[in-house]
C-alpha cells in the first residue's frame, strides 16, 4: 500500500471551506465536515496517518469504485429547501489538527475520492438565489443633488465671502466697576475705621443696561459720527452700516460691534468694541468709559441730593420760622420803644424798693425826733424827705401802670404780655433752628462717606492685528450646521418614504 499523503483531499477541503461557488455563483457551504459520519471519517484518517508515521508503514482504508462507505451513503440526496430571506452565512467549523511530527522524505500522492463521494458533497450544498446587480437609481442621483446644493454650495459660497469680501475688524477691550467708598464716621461705633471699597450692584445693573439704551448710542454718534466709522468698507453687505439706516438700525448694529460682558458676582463689566481701524476702535471705546463715569457721577449727585433733600427743607422751614419772629421782635420795640419790657420791669422795681427802704428810713428818724421838742427843725426836714419819697415813689409806679392801691394797668400788662409770648416764638425758632441745622449737617457728612465712582480695571485697548471676523470658525460652524440639517431632512424623507 503506498503511504497516505498529509494533505486533505477533495471531499475534506469541501469540507473545511465556509462557501465555495458553483458555476461562478455563491452557495453555502453545508458539508459533510458538519455531520458525525463525516467527523468519524475524519477521525479515523487521522489514526491511520499516526499509526503510518509512528510504524513507517502505509495502510490505506480499502474504498473501491463500486463500494460507497455506508456513511457517505446515508447522506441525503435532496437538497434543503431556500429561505426568502437571505440567512446568515453560516461558518463551517475547522478541525484542530494534530501536533505534526516531521513528515518522512517520501509520500505517495493523494487518492482520489471516488465519483460516489462527490455526488454526496455536491448533493449538501444548497445554492442561494442570484442577487441584482447594484446600479444607480434617480434617487440616488437626487440624494447627491441635495447635498450639493443644501451643503457644498451655501459652504463654498460662505468661503468665499468671508475671505474674499469681510473686511478685516479690529477690536479695543475696556474694564471697570461700580466702586462705593463708605468711610465711617468718627462718632460711630468703630469711630475713625475706614470702611472698605465694595462694588454696588444695583448701580452696576443700571450702568449694564445704560451701555445698551438708545441715548449713548445717540450722544456717541453726534460726538464721534459712529454710522461714519461703521460704513467704511465698501464691497461688505453684511458687516458694514448702512448710513441710511434709523437710530433703531444703528441700536441693532450697536449690540453686533460692541459686546459687553457682566460678571453679576465679582461686579465687573468688560466691553469689547469693533472697528474697521484700530484708531476708530479704541475712540470708542474711551468715548463709552466717560459716558459711563459722567452717568456714575450723575447717580451719585442724585443720592447725594436725595439724602440730604429733606434735611434741607426742614431747614429753610425753620429759618422762616426764625425770621418771622425775629421781626415781630423787632416791630414790637419799634412800636413801643422798649427794648426789653421784662428788664424794664426789673429795674422800675429795684427803684421802687430802693424808694421804699429810704422811706423807712425817714419815717423811723421822724418818729425818734417825735419825742423831743416840737420847735426841732429836723422834724419838719424830715417830713418833707418823707413827702418827696412818696411822691417820688408814686411816679414810679405811674411807669409800669400799677396804682397806688397795688393794682397793675392793664395796657402795660397786656404790653408785657405780647413781648412774652413773642420772646417764647423766637427762643423756639432759634432752638428748632439749631436741631435743623445739625441735622443737614449730619446728612452731608453721610452723603459725602457714600460716594460712588468709576474704576477702569482694563483701559481701552488699541489692536494691531485683525482677530475679526473669525473665519476658521465661523466657516466650521456653517458647514457643520448644514450638514446636520441636510441629515436630518434626508432621514425625515427616507422614513416618511419607508411608511408608505
Amino acid at each position: 500500500m503506498s503511504p497516505v499523503s498529509n494533505k486533505p483531499t477533495d471531499a475534506e477541503a469541501a469540507a473545511q471551506a465556509p462557501a465555495d461557488k458553483l458555476d461562478g455563483k455563491p452557495v453555502l457551504a453545508k458539508t459533510a465536515a458538519q455531520t458525525p459520519q463525516a467527523a468519524a471519517l475524519r477521525a479515523e484518517r487521522q489514526a491511520a496517518q499516526r499509526a503510518e508515521r509512528q510504524t513507517g508503514a502505509t495502510p490505506r482504508p480499502a474504498v473501491a469504485a463500486g463500494n460507497v462507505p455506508p456513511v457517505l451513503k446515508s447522506v441525503p440526496t435532496a437538497p434543503p429547501p431556500v429561505l426568502a430571506t437571505a440567512p446568515a452565512p453560516i461558518t463551517a467549523v475547522r478541525p484542530v489538527p494534530a501536533p505534526v511530527s516531521p513528515a518522512p522524505a517520501a509520500k505517495a500522492p493523494p487518492q482520489p475520492i471516488p465519483s460516489e463521494d462527490a455526488k454526496a458533497v455536491a448533493s449538501m450544498v444548497s445554492v442561494k438565489p442570484t442577487a441584482a446587480t447594484a446600479r444607480v437609481r434617480p434617487r440616488h442621483r437626487l440624494l447627491f443633488l441635495s447635498f450639493v446644493l443644501a451643503v457644498l454650495l451655501p459652504a463654498s459660497l460662505t468661503a468665499y465671502y468671508l475671505w474674499g469680501r469681510a473686511v478685516d475688524q479690529y477690536a479695543s477691550t475696556v474694564g471697570f466697576s461700580v466702586r462705593r467708598e463708605e468711610v465711617s464716621s468718627a462718632m460711630d461705633l468703630l469711630g475713625g475705621i475706614s470702611g472698605l471699597s465694595k462694588s454696588s450692584s444695583s448701580d452696576t445693573d443700571i450702568l449694564y443696561e445704560f451701555l445698551k439704551s438708545q441715548k449713548l448710542v445717540a450722544d456717541l454718534d453726534a460726538d464721534l459720527d459712529l454710522r461714519g466709522i461703521w460704513s467704511k468698507p465698501q464691497g461688505d453687505p453684511i458687516y458694514s452700516f448702512n448710513t441710511d439706516g434709523s437710530i433703531e438700525d444703528l441700536v441693532d448694529y450697536w449690540s453686533r460691534m460692541v459686546r459687553t460682558s457682566y460678571d453679576s458676582t465679582s461686579g465687573l463689566i468688560e466691553v469689547r468694541v469693533l472697528a474697521f481701524d484700530p484708531k476708530d476702535a479704541t475712540k470708542i471705546a474711551q468715548a463709552l468709559f466717560e459716558a459711563s463715569s459722567s452717568m456714575i457721577n450723575s447717580l451719585s449727585t442724585i443720592a447725594r441730593e436725595d439724602a440730604i433733600s429733606y434735611s434741607r427743607e426742614e431747614l429753610k422751614s425753620v429759618e422762616d420760622r426764625l425770621r418771622v419772629a425775629r421781626e415781630a421782635i423787632t416791630r414790637f420795640r419799634t412800636l413801643h420803644q422798649i427794648v426789653d419790657p421784662s428788664s424794664d420791669l426789673q429795674t422800675h422795681a429795684g427803684v421802687l424798693g430802693a424808694l421804699q427802704t429810704q422811706l423807712t428810713a425817714a419815717q423811723v428818724e421822724l418818729d425818734l425826733l417825735g419825742d423831743t421838742q416840737s420847735s426841732d427843725p429836723r422834724q419838719e426836714q424830715t417830713r418833707r424827705r418823707i413827702a418827696v419819697i412818696e411822691a417820688r415813689i408814686a411816679s414810679e409806679r405811674n411807669k409800669v401802670g400799677v396804682s397806688a392801691d397795688g393794682q397793675v394797668d392793664e395796657a402795660y400788662a397786656s404790653v408785657v404780655g405780647d413781648y412774652e409770648r413773642l420772646s417764647v416764638d423766637l427762643e423756639f425758632a432759634q432752638r428748632s433752628y439749631v436741631a435743623a441745622l445739625a441735622s443737614y449737617d449730619a446728612a452731608q457728612a453721610e452723603a459725602r462717606r457714600k460716594s460712588r465712582y468709576l474704576a477702569a480695571h482694563i483701559l481701552p485697548t488699541s489692536a494691531e492685528v485683525a482677530r475679526f471676523p473669525q473665519r476658521v470658525t465661523l466657516q466650521a460652524v456653517i458647514s457643520v450646521f448644514l450638514l446636520l440639517l441636510w441629515t436630518i431632512g434626508v432621514l425625515v424623507t427616507y422614513s416618511l418614504r419607508d411608511r408608505r
